[in-house]
């Protein structure tokens, strides 16, 4: 399964799987000029800009109107409101498999501060799992599968709070994200021998 990380972090979200399945929409047309044409469908977790980039929505849905848009009941008026078609919009239940044809997905529940999932894809018999922005993967078990792309936004607790410009800052993304200590505890759980992982959505100093 390919894929390619348009980008991963506050300041912007889109990963595209094998050229067609876009997840997480967080970014500028100007950055998807290479794979618009391509996109069959776009999976969207939650709200924030950074995942959720409103303008460019509303730019895919003017120029795509057979473009697919798939997410949780939470993001549907969202939808709707950037100009996307009531018909174009496929509404997920966290756990249940929807089946595609050519691939099939399973949302994952997530726990950010806003009501958030990730995804299972299934495609050309491998087997892929997109979650980011939550504090926890308790209960969430992907073992063997071929792409990881798992989040890891800061070090460890302790380097958290060296860099930490206040605490309110800290106790925020401790409750709202992953450490990469966390994640390569989980991953090691999971992770077959020919599993490849990334980690997503890591902490980028502010220039």
């Amino acid at each position: 399964m390919n894929y390619e990380i348009i980008n991963s972090g506050s300041d912007g979200n889109c990963t595209i799987i094998n050229g067609i399945i876009a997840i997480d929409m967080g970014v500028s047309c100007k950055k998807l000029a290479s794979c618009i044409k391509d996109l069959k469908i776009i999976l969207l977790t939650h709200i924030h800009g950074d995942h959720f980039n409103k303008t460019t929505i509303s730019t895919l849905a003017k120029k795509r109107p057979t473009l697919r848009f798939g997410c949780c009941e939470w993001l549907v008026r969202e939808l709707i409101e950037c100009g996307v078609s009531n018909k174009n919009i496929d509404v997920y239940e966290i756990g249940k498999k929807y089946d595609y044809g050519i691939f099939s997905l399973i949302p994952v529940k997530l726990y950010h501060d806003v009501p958030n999932c990730g995804y299972r894809l299934f495609m050309n018999e491998k087997k892929l799992i997109y979650a980011t922005d939550t504090r926890i993967l308790d209960g969430i078990v992907a073992k063997d599968y071929d792409v990881y792309l798992v989040e890891g936004n800061y070090e460890n607790e302790e380097e958290l709070h060296e860099r930490a410009y206040n605490s309110e800052y800290e106790s925020r993304v401790k409750n709202t994200h992953l450490s990469r200590e966390y994640t390569t505890k989980w991953l090691l759980d999971n992770m077959g021998d020919n599993s490849v992982y990334e980690f997503m959505h890591q902490h980028k100093e502010r220039s």
